[in-house]
């Protein structure tokens, strides 16, 4: 069954290098989702929200975000359907734990780049734009315009987190508003546990999630790639 799944690894990576198509369809991810989150930025800064709220709306709209991407990479990581028409993506997403540094970019380019990975997140941006039109409570839309926002931050977060020496950075991961290194390494270093990557505020919850519905990735997508000759290196440039 290993044998079999190494092999089917292999193949979905080469298609992934082989067609332009899949690195496009990254681009064109990209560039929709952030399009839709500069729009539902101008609206958020048009809304009226009690100050009062402010405080309370942005901490559940981390744990909401946090929670919410943290599902998505628990999914992602214990994911071997690579023979199917999406299995070069996540034959490529697999290659992450093999990473321990990320090429360095232009914080906006990762921002950029990494939303490209978020496919999910085009028809949540694109109903919260619709629902935006209506007479939805505002406290309610900066949250659900938030939510959306920090999908994507998440994964600057995470980039960051394995990348950034900067006192600055270490700060804000201090403070909780970004993930620090001390907290995911036991997602590298263990097994099914840690997913969360905006803050981690919400691993305790997925964790148990995780425990209940998946066997974990170390003994199983992990050793998918061992027989790969290109594993180490980075999913995307």
């Amino acid at each position: 069954m290993l044998a079999l799944k190494q092999k089917e690894f292999n193949e979905a990576m080469l298609k992934f290098h082989s067609n332009k198509y899949y690195q496009l369809t990254y681009k064109v991810v990209s560039i929709i989702n952030v399009s839709l989150e500069l729009v539902l930025l101008y609206i958020l800064f048009t809304l009226s929200v009690p100050y009062l709220w402010i405080v309370p709306i942005v901490f559940i709209s981390y744990f909401i975000a946090d929670f919410i991407n943290g599902l998505v990479h628990l999914y992602m990581d214990n994911n071997d359907s690579y023979n199917s028409f999406y299995g070069p993506f996540v034959s490529s997403f697999h290659l992450h734990h093999n990473t321990q540094r990320y090429k360095d970019k232009n914080i906006f380019l990762v921002y950029f780049d990494e939303s490209g990975t978020k496919f999910w997140l085009i028809p949540y941006l694109t109903m919260v734009l619709i629902v935006s039109f209506t007479e939805i409570n505002h406290i309610v839309l900066s949250g659900m315009i938030l939510v959306g926002i920090l999908s994507s931050v998440a994964e600057v977060s995470h980039y960051l987190c394995h990348n950034s020496k900067s006192k600055f950075v270490k700060l804000l991961q201090s403070i909780g508003l970004l993930l620090s290194m001390k907290h995911h390494e036991k997602h590298h270093n263990d097994d099914n546990t840690g997913y969360a990557f905006l803050n981690g505020m919400s691993d305790k919850l997925i964790d148990r999630i995780a425990k209940k519905f998946y066997k974990g990735y170390k003994y199983n997508s992990d050793k998918h790639y061992e027989k790969y000759e290109g594993a180490g290196t980075l999913n995307r440039d």
